[in-house]
């Protein structure tokens, strides 16, 4: 690109996945990368796909103005976060699908088996399967079949617990160590923040305000005015992985936090909805949690 001319800034479209080795690339080059927002479909109908054509649609893209966004750095603790938490993620998720399995075998089990396990919790249903001594001599036996399926799958189960379990100590212990000041905000646990962390990413300057956080977020209320009607909508865009963070907190505070149970007290007298009350505490709760983690950031020197 340099040997083209004078190479003031590049654009780069998915910055967060396939194009993350690139992005960090031209960093350690000093070159200003920006990320690119997805083609317009109505475009790429129009003129196609190749990666000449997309590489001047984000180039253009870059020069209009349109991918003004820093992407992340992916370089420092919050990416270390990041993957301790895919990694979680993915064992939870694979736990939930194990123990559906199981169920989902006990359901069709021989009669035997499916009234002595039938009315068992999940995680007892686990700890019994792995008890069962199957036959393995005599496999063609639905009853012997059941007892190796049910118990494989419980072992699975529980391997698979004990990684999230695991994982989950790795995290929290990393997340507190990393961010204190945000860990001690009411209502934010060590996932929560975790979440947080990661949708900032390693390089909070790219944020200029609370208000660019909270947009980041989805927290920040849409204008949906028209004539006389003066209203606001929901975000719909935004983080949604951030924007789940910032409700549970605020679903947690409107349980146990007494100034806040005041607030919506007050807002439902005004008629205010519950849903409404909620999105207002999550634009409040963004710009507390926006100072909380600016002195963590401060604190690492990021």
């Amino acid at each position: 690109m340099r040997r083209q001319g004078r190479l003031s800034r590049v654009g780069v479209e998915g910055s967060g996945a396939y194009g993350a080795g690139l992005a960090r690339y031209l960093h350690e080059q000093d070159v200003e990368v920006l990320e690119v927002p997805r083609p317009d479909r109505r475009l790429r109908r129009q003129r196609g796909k190749s990666d000449p054509i997309d590489a001047e649609a984000a180039a253009r893209s870059v020069l209009a103005g349109n991918a003004s966004g820093a992407p992340k750095l992916a370089t420092g603790a919050i990416e270390a976060i990041r993957m301790l938490r895919v990694a979680r993620t993915g064992a939870v998720k694979a736990k939930t699908a194990a123990a559906n399995t199981l169920i989902g075998l006990l359901v069709t089990a021989p009669e035997p088996l499916r009234s002595q396990l039938r009315l068992l919790s999940t995680a007892k249903l686990i700890d019994t399967c792995l008890r069962l001594r199957p036959d393995l001599t005599d496999l063609a036996d639905p009853v012997q079949a059941a007892k190796a399926s049910l118990r494989s799958v419980a072992a699975r189960a529980r391997a698979l617990d004990q990684e999230a379990r695991t994982l989950k100590g790795q995290l929290d212990a990393l997340t507190t160590e990393i961010a204190p000041a945000t860990s001690a905000v009411f209502g934010l646990g060590p996932d929560t923040v975790a979440a947080l962390l990661v949708t900032i990413g390693d390089n909070p300057d790219r944020l200029r305000s609370e208000a660019a956080f909270a947009h980041l977020c989805g927290v920040a209320p849409i204008p949906a005015s028209s004539g006389k009607t003066n209203r606001h909508r929901l975000h719909r865009g935004g983080d949604r992985s951030g924007n789940r963070a910032l409700h549970i907190a605020a679903a947690v505070r409107l349980r146990y936090d007494q100034r806040s149970r005041d607030y919506a007290i007050r807002r439902t007298g005004q008629g205010l909805s519950m849903p409404e009350i909620i999105r207002c505490q999550k634009r409040y709760l963004a710009r507390e949690v926006f100072a909380a983690l600016r002195a963590d950031y401060a604190a690492l020197g990021t």
